[in-house]
This record gives C-alpha cells, sequence and structure tokens, in this order.
C-alpha cells in the first residue's frame, strides 16, 4: 500500500526547508500569512479538481488570487509544483520533493529568494489520480503596508541628477519628485561628493538638496 503523507505536516515543512534555503543564502525568513495560505489552498484545490496546472489555470493571475482574499500587496509570486510517485510519500520527502524542484528551476528559485518579500502561505493537495498524486502552491508576498514613499526636492539651483536603484533620474531646480516604492532602492546622487554615502530611503524621508562647495551638492535627510 502507498505510503501517504500527513500534508498540514508537509506545508509546514515547505515553509520550514524554503525558510532554511533563504538563511544560507542571507536573507531573512518569511512569515505565514492567512491571506497567502488561503488563496494557495483555493488554488491548488481548483488545479486538483480541474486536471489543469499552470500559473494562470482559472484565468487570473496570482496578484488578482491574493486581492480575493483580502490581501493588499506590494509584491506578489507563486511557485507550483506537482509530485506523484506510486509508492507514495513520507510527510517530510513531499516537501523536500517540492523544494528541491524549486531550487533547481532559476525562475522558482528567484522567487525563493527574493530579498524583499516577508510572507508565505503554502497548499498542499492530493489529486484524483490511482497514484498518490500532489500539488503544492507556495505564494510570497511583500504587504502594501511595507511601501516606501519618499520626495527629493531641488534647492540646489541647478539641475540634480541621480540614481535611483538601477533607473537614472533628473530633477530639474526648484521642483520636488516623489516617488513610492514597493521595495528599498539605493539612492546616489551625482556631485555629491565621493564621501556621501549611498542613501536607503525610508517611508516619509525627504531628501533636501542644495549648494555645496566646489561645484559639490549637499543632502540634507528629514527623517520623520
Amino acid at each position: 500500500m502507498a505510503m501517504l503523507p500527513d500534508l498540514p505536516q508537509t506545508e509546514i515543512a515547505i515553509v520550514e526547508m524554503t525558510n532554511a534555503f533563504r538563511k544560507e543564502n542571507k536573507l531573512g525568513a518569511l512569515k505565514p500569512n492567512a491571506a497567502l495560505t488561503a488563496a494557495a489552498r483555493a488554488f491548488a484545490d481548483y488545479l486538483g479538481r480541474s486536471g489543469k496546472f499552470a500559473h494562470e489555470a482559472d484565468g487570473r493571475q496570482p496578484a488578482q488570487r491574493v486581492e480575493a482574499q483580502g490581501y493588499r500587496y506590494c509584491t506578489v509570486a507563486e511557485n507550483l509544483a506537482l509530485n506523484l510517485d506510486s509508492r507514495g510519500f513520507e510527510t517530510r520527502q513531499l516537501a523536500r520533493d517540492a523544494v528541491e524542484g524549486w531550487k533547481s528551476s532559476p525562475g522558482h528559485r528567484a522567487n525563493m529568494l527574493r530579498p524583499h518579500i516577508t510572507e508565505i502561505g503554502v497548499a498542499v493537495v492530493r489529486a484524483p489520480n490511482r497514484d498518490p498524486k500532489f500539488i503544492s502552491v507556495q505564494l510570497f508576498g511583500r504587504p502594501a503596508s511595507l511601501q516606501v514613499k519618499f520626495t527629493i526636492e531641488n534647492r540646489a539651483g541647478a539641475l540634480v541628477r541621480y540614481k535611483l536603484g538601477e533607473e537614472t533620474a533628473s530633477l530639474p531646480a526648484r521642483t520636488v519628485a516623489t516617488y513610492t516604492r514597493c521595495e528599498p532602492n539605493t539612492l546616489i546622487f551625482e556631485k555629491a561628493g565621493t564621501a556621501a554615502p549611498p542613501h536607503e530611503p525610508r517611508n516619509g524621508d525627504r531628501f533636501v538638496v542644495r549648494p555645496g562647495t566646489g561645484g559639490a551638492i549637499a543632502v540634507d535627510v528629514e527623517r520623520r
């Protein structure tokens, strides 16, 4: 007789193994979230019943499914796994097979190692089949409450150039730019001097650019 896993314990093990993988890569642990878990379970149930297997199988995107469960997000990502074995699965073996499969796939691996995600939801269901067949859904999220909003005010009397993450931008004199970012970006001002460190904007920050010395600029950070 085929061995069958304890599915709630399999889900717990997937979270544990995912966090262990993130720790190996010097990333923070993810906290289980009820809304993400509900979205994962509803989609896993749908995949199991329908026999479909794709991120858009129900005609929706992962972000739409988590929104339907009340999750206000900045970032959402989803991993799917299908595991079948006529011999069945021990609980941790099923979790390990799903996680190792994701780690071996570049796209799934990248989702697991996103640096700014903070929450996770996992669901595993048995799908109809003669042999033990299981579908795992893993959802990652960063809630909207963690978005970063900040402003840059140019009082330098001339055009100011800066780099925000991978984006290069410029700000005319006597103007203000407001940014809302889901994930933190490094802010580097040109002509700020070699001794000026990169800035890591926090929510509510105001960067005021003023004339410096020798053609350089000075940046004051007003932090609430």
